[in-house]
């Protein structure tokens, strides 16, 4: 069987029909009826309320616009509402915000009917006001960290002439807030559209969206990647898997990353729409996850897949994540970022920063970080830090605490735990950002958090671990690559003969796989859905499918990993 090449779009193909553009999604809202079209802050409210305006007038219908941005707390009293003693000050991170989007406002607005038009509340916690139907328009997370990015988005609540808006902000406070809301919604919704089109959104019916989510969560699913330019980005997507060729470089690859992935759907037409994946999640969490999984993470999606890409770029910094306290005590997430680097291209002369020398001396090490930061000194990491060859196909494993970088010239297949947004780093070789600043470092945070302990021999023994084959059959063999006792999950490697078949089984928990080595491969379940999975791409496989079978296509051998919570 020929595999085709990486797929930069998936779509999987769904009953229910995607409708596009507004005229026709207004043909069910009656005169004298409350519609509450809610979102995410990012959405282009302005024209979405026009549009509808436009398509009711169409029908020769009146509208009554309620904006709910208008209905905002006053900017100073919001900033007080998500403000963090322990980080006031912090320019990089807050804690995870646990306020409610209700919290954002000083009353819901009044929303009565109208005879013979309909009343239309927009905008972020439009759900909150009484309604008769309930649209949720939304926008994938992408496009607002490009906004503020450029200095072009605000934050939630954030009026226009309150300065700049901040990634601080979003990641910390509003997509957290956003998120939450949209779960809590989710099982309301009477329409869900899809806005990157704002003139022409494709939508489904609340009853459509969670029948084909429904048939996602008990199938095999790929999330729509994409890929972030960084200043020491390489070009191994672009060159191998043509993703983004005219961009800078391909430095992030997020395959699966839970908060902000997005699933294509489309009908038999090819009329598509990109959903979130956790608006699967939270709907149908034991399905996805599994039982046992959902007891323990609640509805958040607990590992990621992603890639970082430095061949013909440069070194990443050298970083830790928070441990398990500092996480939860200072930052707000339940559970920390343990990683690891699977190397899907290193070799010679290659190198994967990771643990700390037998013989370092923190004290000077904290010395030299500090005049990096503020006297722009740079010095040698490796009097600190161990270097280990980045063979290809080797897996490190990276514990909370440890310090950490993958060298230049590498592509990383990251496996690591949900919580992606905290990287603590010791130093950024004097790097600059875009804008020609000295990218942020955070050597008070990383230091907090380094664990000695992660050093010498036991760097190598522990965190470079050789393969243990745990099952095998004819043509195949499964090995467990890397696990750890504070590691929640762990990762396994397949390597599979030219057509040979693998079994396998969820066991009441997800599984995440991704092609390593060889053409790929085709998955079949018990119950009847198959995938044909290409070199470098990551599948989910919801704890729901049970029994299923991996064959290798090609004329090649294969291999791929699984990662799955212990």
């Amino acid at each position: 069987m020929p595999v085709r090449g990486y797929e930069a779009d998936p779509c999987h193909v769904i009953a229910g029909v995607v409708g596009i553009g507004y005229r026709s999604a207004v043909s069910v809202l009656a005169p004298g009826s409350v519609l509450a079209v809610d979102g995410p802050s990012a959405a282009g409210w302005d024209l979405i309320a026009a549009e509808i305006c436009d398509a009711l007038a169409a029908r020769e219908v009146a509208t009554k616009l309620i904006d709910m941005r208008e209905h905002f707390a006053a900017w100073p009293d919001i900033l007080a509402l998500t403000a963090s003693a322990e980080l006031e000050h912090d320019p990089d991170f807050a804690p995870l915000s646990q306020a409610g989007l209700a919290d954002f406002f000083t009353a819901a607005p009044a929303a009565e009917a109208v005879p013979n038009a309909v009343t239309v509340v927009f905008g972020p916690g439009a759900a909150l006001v009484s309604h008769d139907q309930l649209w949720y328009a939304d926008l994938p997370k992408r496009y607002a960290e490009a906004e503020i990015t450029a200095g072009t988005g605000r934050n939630l609540g954030q009026p226009a002439g309150a300065g700049q808006g901040t990634t601080r902000r979003l990641f910390y406070i509003d997509w957290p807030v956003l998120d939450r809301h949209r779960d809590t919604v989710a099982a309301d919704v009477d329409l869900w559209l899809d806005t990157q089109d704002p003139r022409a959104p494709a939508w489904l019916t609340g009853p459509a969206l969670r029948e084909a989510l429904a048939g996602l969560a008990a199938q095999p699913f790929r999330t729509r990647p994409t890929f972030n330019t960084t200043s020491w980005g390489g070009h191994w997507a672009q060159e191998q898997l043509g993703f983004n060729p005219k961009a800078p470089n391909t430095a992030l690859g997020y395959e699966l990353i839970a908060p902000e992935s997005g699933i294509l759907l489309s009908d038999r037409s090819g009329a598509r729409i990109e959903i979130p994946l956790q608006a699967l999640v939270a709907l149908y969490p034991e399905e996805v996850l599994g039982t046992g999984v959902h007891a323990t993470f609640g509805t958040s999606f607990p590992i990621r897949f992603d890639y970082l890409d430095t061949v013909g770029g440069g070194n990443l910094s050298v970083h830790c994540h928070p441990q398990s306290d500092y996480m939860q005590r200072v930052f707000g997430w339940p559970y920390t970022q343990h990683e690891t680097y699977y190397m899907m291209v290193g070799g010679a002369g290659r190198r994967v920063f990771l643990g700390l020398r037998q013989d370092a001396d923190l004290e000077a090490f904290r010395r030299e970080a500090d005049r990096a930061v503020h006297d722009g000194v740079p010095f040698d990491i490796e009097r600190y830090v161990q270097a280990f060859p980045a063979g290809q196909h080797q897996l490190f494993l990276i514990p909370a605490g440890t310090p950490h970088g993958s060298g230049e010239g590498n592509v990383v297949l990251e496996i690591s735990a949900t919580p992606y947004l905290y990287s603590l780093r010791f130093y950024d070789w004097l790097r600059k950002d875009g804008e020609g600043r000295q990218r942020p470092v955070h050597v008070g945070h990383a230091f907090e958090n380094l664990n000695p302990d992660r050093s010498g021999d036991a760097v190598s023994r522990d965190l470079v671990q050789q393969p243990r084959t745990v099952r095998s059959g004819e043509g195949w063999r499964e090995d467990l690559i890397g696990q750890l006792p504070e590691m929640f999950f762990e990762v396994r490697r397949f390597e599979l003969a030219a057509d040979a078949v693998a079994n396998d089984a969820t066991d009441h928990r997800f599984h995440v796989l991704n092609v390593v080595a060889g053409e790929g491969l085709l998955l079949e379940t018990d119950s009847g859905h198959s995938y044909v999975l290409a070199y470098a791409e990551t599948l989910t496989i919801p704890a729901s499918v049970g029994a299923y079978h991996v064959r290798a296509v090609g004329t090649e051998p294969v291999r791929y990993v699984k990662a799955f919570v212990r």
